[in-house]
């Protein structure tokens, strides 16, 4: 089994809630040995979040419980917790530093150098060190010390001014849409940092500013009212230049399928599957613009015909035909999906306390030669006597020194 491209790395972790950890993730599931730092009285709030029991707050163990916590953490970490107020606690986290090729945090600006870590610090302690920070509006500005989760970044980057129905109020695309845009580009950044210090052997600052990066995939609408001084009009399911273009209703329990018709010849070939009724051949249909006239009349006739099938029996048809269509899916449906399970999306971790569940992910990309390595997520600070012994090379009388100091705590 060949090298994976971050063997050897070490990072130290202090990413919290999405973004930095999708980021962070992505280097030790290729090999990276990550620690992950948290403090017990105020760990990630994530493991707060959806017990996978009925579990209150104060339940033994409630704090590892978490399934969402379990699910975006599939990455194979140590987990350490650390007080940073401690004077004690700060000194065993320089030497984790020194330790240290890259820093990853997502705290709003201030966090890390009121702890006395900024990257002015930091680099003092290891030069060449990657320090990458990725927080809702970066470290500069009159924004730069709010704090940002995901539905209040998605809503300040006009992602739900672009979603709902002319006649409502906006509606979220997702509560954390930013943190699935966000560490892409971060990966990439991080990366040629990498790259740079193996040619220079200088380290790099990575400032991410996640609503940034998640305006680049909105560019086209910026650039639109940049040129015309032209918003887009939230319409649905509509679009300016499709028809069929929507999601219907199927048989069976709130069940949809979406379809997409953009050229003459996708409107043929969708007239052909659904039997070319009478319909069809009206006037009102016969090219794309009087299509786009009378759209909603249209969605009504091709609901008529799509509520007496299965949405799999509409996209099966209308896809082998050469029709975009594809099953609105729900989560059964993706947990039994037959191409998720070609590339074996879902995998069974054993969870001291969840049990045995296919949650786990890998990177949304494969690589040629080496696998993805996932694991289960850390029960908080599991491995402080590891990380201080086998990796930071403190002695058991150091140890013990430490745990009476209450740095752990």
């Amino acid at each position: 089994m060949p090298d994976k491209p971050f063997t050897g790395l070490k990072v130290i972790d202090m990413t919290w809630s999405g973004a930095g950890v999708f980021i962070l993730n992505f280097l030790s599931h290729y090999g990276a040995t990550v620690v992950r730092v948290e403090s017990r009285r105020q760990p990630d709030p994530i493991r707060r979040v959806y017990s996978y029991t009925n579990l209150t707050a104060n339940s033994p163990n409630a704090i590892n419980r978490s399934v969402l916590f379990a699910f975006s953490h599939s990455a194979q970490k140590y987990s350490m917790t650390l007080d940073l107020k401690n004077p004690a606690g700060k000194e065993v986290y320089k030497r984790l530093v020194a330790w240290a090729d890259v820093l990853g945090e997502c705290f709003p600006t201030g966090v890390m150098e009121r702890f006395g870590f900024g990257y002015d610090e930091v680099k003092k302690v290891k030069p060449d060190i990657i320090m990458v920070r990725s927080c809702g509006y970066g470290h500069t500005g009159p924004m730069a010390g709010q704090g940002g989760f995901g539905m209040t970044l998605a809503a300040y980057a006009m992602m739900y001014s672009l979603a709902g129905w002319p006649d409502r109020g906006p509606v979220p695309v997702s509560s954390y849409y930013s943190d699935q845009l966000s560490p892409l580009p971060c990966m990439l950044a991080m990366v040629a940092a990498l790259d740079y210090r193996r040619r220079t052997g200088k380290g790099q600052c990575i400032d991410q500013s996640q609503i940034e990066s998640s305006l680049n995939y909105l560019a086209p609408l910026v650039l639109d009212y940049a040129a015309n001084r032209r918003s887009l009009a939230v319409s649905g399911n509509k679009c300016a230049y499709a028809a069929p273009h929507g999601v219907y209703p199927c048989r069976g329990d709130d069940r949809w399928v979406a379809i997409e018709v953009f050229t003459e010849e996708e409107w043929r070939s969708f007239c052909r599957v659904i039997g070319n009724p009478a319909w069809t051949h009206d006037a009102r249909f016969n090219a794309l613009n009087t299509r786009l006239e009378n759209r909603d009349v249209l969605d009504e006739l091709v609901s008529a015909w799509t509520i007496s099938h299965t949405p799999e029996e509409v996209m099966q048809m209308m896809q082998a035909a050469g029709v975009g269509a594809g099953v609105v899916s729900n989560a059964q449906d993706i947990v039994e999906d037959p191409q998720l399970a070609h590339y074996n999306y879902f995998r069974e971790v054993d969870h001291p306390f969840i049990g045995k569940v296919k949650f786990a992910h890998p990177p949304a990309f494969k690589l040629s030669d080496v696998d993805a390595d996932v694991g289960r997520s850390t029960i908080l600070g599991e491995h402080n006597e590891y990380v201080c012994k086998d990796i930071l090379g403190y002695s058991e009388q150091d140890y013990q020194t430490l745990v009476q100091a209450k740095i752990f705590d």
